[in-house]
């Protein structure tokens, strides 16, 4: 028999997921974002809708490239598609959005802006406040929720719970990324806070949404061009037992140090991050982070303030983060942690700035995989891509 009871927020279905309480079911299922009755709609918050007269500001030229990616990603949204901009990493994948931002808010309509990483949440916050200084950008994410509400919402995947119904246009950043890939959960969340049009961006697109474009239900752009016009950079693979890795490691360091250059280096585990933090110490200014680093926020800053010249770090600072000058190094990058898409996003912290075009990267393993191989197929396609001058088609 068909359980009659259904969670409105998560689609829930399954009747052993769900609690009577006095005669009253709920859903535990998505229990973590407050209590919902069985067969009952999530309240959409009363917001009012504004229509706004304003333009974004950069505080450099968009290249052309960029400008046409943002003006058919604009087109078919206004008729009323699905989008998908695939962008290498670097490429100014928030500047594409900043067109369709203000079509939208001009016709009174709201924006959300969702991501799967905090830390993001509060970058690209700030980087859309500085370019949109007319309006107020809210960031809401963990330990930032005592205000919900504001012009343009920049918010993590978990965070829109609280706007069902509420988006016109959702922007989806990375949404290959944990937690929100494979999650059905907070799936079921994202959609039904989008009353309009999906915008995603990533540099690394699942197989799902490679068959959703493939189907026609969502429009492709595509841009591997970065705006200072160089090669992505192809990291240098070094295969080794675990004692010449840490010599190789440590002679990475060293020859960026010298060079007046900062090294962001990814481990595969919490545990190893804090270990290379303390042992490294001993020859360079260095720290540790990971998601369960208390002072996350002061670390960082520190980092981008150039207080250290090393930072080690867990798969939580892989995207969305962007450190002018910094090298790139991951250690064990056989890991089963490390997939193809999360290694693409890795090595992509390195290169991004126009004055700093040409980073380092290296990968250090044990053993070749799978993952580090299509890792390095897909940027030398992205290169070639380039050369070839098929760089923003759309399909």
């Amino acid at each position: 028999m068909k359980c009659s009871l259904y969670c409105e927020r998560c689609g829930n279905r399954e009747e052993e997921l769900f609690y009577c309480d006095r005669g009253t079911w709920y859903c535990r299922r998505c229990i973590a974002f407050g209590r919902i009755d069985a067969n009952h709609k999530p309240v959409r918050p009363q917001w009012e809708k504004k229509r706004y007269d304003l333009t974004y500001h950069l505080p450099y030229e968009m290249t052309e490239q960029q400008k046409e990616a943002a003006r058919k990603t604009c087109a078919f949204l206004k008729q009323g598609m699905h989008v998908l901009i695939y962008a290498a990493t670097g490429a100014g994948k928030t500047e594409l959005t900043m067109d369709a931002i203000v079509q939208y808010l001009r016709d009174g309509k709201r924006v959300g802006f969702a991501i799967s990483r905090r830390q993001v949440v509060l970058e690209i916050a700030q980087r859309l406040q500085e370019a949109f200084p007319a309006i107020k950008v809210r960031p809401v994410c963990e330990g930032h929720t005592k205000d919900i509400f504001a012009d343009l919402i920049v918010c993590t995947m978990h965070q829109l719970y609280r706007y069902p119904g509420c988006f016109d246009l959702l922007i989806m950043d990375e949404v290959d990324a944990f937690p929100y890939c494979g999650n059905e959960v907070l799936n079921k969340i994202a959609m039904d806070a989008c009353c309009g049009e999906l915008l995603y961006l990533t540099a690394t697109p699942d197989e799902l949404l490679q068959k959703e474009v493939e189907k026609g239900n969502i429009q492709e752009v595509t841009l591997f061009q970065r705006p200072h016009r160089h090669p992505l950079v192809i990291p240098k693979v070094v295969k080794a037992p675990s004692v010449i890795l840490y010599f190789a490691l440590y002679r990475f360091l060293l020859q960026n140090i010298r060079s007046h250059k900062q090294t962001l280096v990814f481990v595969p585990t919490i545990r190893l991050a804090s270990w290379c933090g303390k042992c490294f110490s001993a020859i360079c200014s260095c720290a540790s982070l990971s998601s369960k680093s208390r002072d996350r926020d002061e670390i960082l800053d520190l980092f981008r303030a150039r207080k250290m010249d090393v930072l080690f770090a867990t798969t939580v600072l892989e995207r969305g983060i962007t450190i002018p000058d910094v090298q790139v190094a991951v250690l064990y990058s056989e890991h089963a942690v490390f997939t193809a898409a999360s290694l693409i996003q890795m090595i992509g912290r390195t290169g991004r700035k126009k004055e700093h075009p040409d980073g380092k990267g290296l990968f250090l393993c044990r053993y070749e995989t799978k993952q580090q191989k299509q890792c390095l197929k897909e940027l030398e396609k992205m290169n070639a891509s380039l050369k070839s001058g098929d760089h923003h088609e759309t399909l």
